[in-house]
This record gives structure tokens, sequence and C-alpha cells, in this order.
């Protein structure tokens, strides 16, 4: 027996139904109403932030507070300060989800899936084991974990490594 598994919000979303905003990223970088911020940290250059529709729990998204499409355009203590990020957040997933592995990158323009113009860094966590029947049969994935309250886990873990990451966002 066949059954199937909703989440109408996602199939809004790719049918075009969004928050009426320029960018949904600069919304949250602008604390907008219009859109759910799940921001777990911001340092002075990037804000790391819970994906809404994640692939595995855990899923965050790293982008600059600049609006920018190319990661061209990321000056040199930029690229330092996202690589200082993505080492502290891989040790936070670690800690909290204890993934066998990670799958991290970009999507970058619309030949790559890219569905938010604005550069923006995924981080996954990976399980030898994760692909189920479910998977298989139905082409779904059932997410175990609401992204709030992935949020509310990864804000306190983030809390340890606070000063670390304004001590590297200062340099």
């Amino acid at each position: 027996m066949r059954k199937n598994i909703f989440v109408p919000s996602k199939g809004e979303y790719v049918r075009g139904k969004r928050p009426v905003v320029d960018c949904i990223l600069c919304a949250i970088i602008k604390n907008d109403p219009k859109v759910i911020n799940l921001e777990v940290f911001r340092s002075k250059s990037f804000v790391i932030a819970v994906n809404l529709y994640p692939y595995n729990p855990g899923h965050l998204i790293i982008f600059p507070h600049q609006h920018i499409e190319k990661i061209e355009k990321l000056s040199l203590s930029e690229v330092k300060e996202l690589h200082k990020l993505t080492v502290i957040t891989l040790k936070v997933l670690k800690n909290l989800y204890n993934p066998h592995g990670f799958n991290i990158g970009y999507n970058l323009g619309k030949g790559s899936g890219a569905s938010i113009k604005h550069l923006h860094l995924h981080i996954v966590p990976r399980y030898e084991n994760e692909l189920s029947f479910i998977d298989v049969l139905s082409g779904s994935k059932i997410i175990v974990e609401e992204p709030k309250n992935t949020l509310k886990r990864l804000k306190s873990e983030y809390k340890k490594y606070a000063q670390e990451l304004l001590d590297q966002s200062n340099k």
C-alpha cells in the first residue's frame, strides 16, 4: 500500500508562492517580518541560518550580508571568514547530530538549480544508511526534526563558539 506524505508549504514554494520581498536572504538579514527567520548566528560579514526546507536535520546555509550572486565578489577577508565559519559549523553539527559525513556546496546559476539569487553555502549532515524505502518508492524524504527545533538546538550550541566566531570575524 502506497502512502503519500504531504508538505504543502514546500509545494507552494516550488510553485512560486514566496514572501513578497526582493531577496529572501536580504530580508532575513534585515529581520523583515514577511519571512521566517531561522538565523542561528550572525558574524561581521555572514549569517548562518537553518534551511527552511532541509534535506536533513541540521541543514544550514551561510550567506553574506552583502547581496551578491557570484563567489568571486567576496573579498579575501570574507573568504577567510566564511571558511572559519564553515569549520566551526562542522564542529557544531558533529556535536549535535553525529553525522557520518557532510555535503558542502553552492548552487551557482540557474543551470545548477539555484532558486535564490544571493550567494549561499549549503552544509548538509549526511548518514551512511539514510536512504530509506520511502525515499526510493515515493521520491519523498521524511525529515524528523522541525526547522524551528533545529534552530533552538543550534543557537544553544553556537553560543559555545561565539567568542571564537566573533574573534575571527574581526580579523
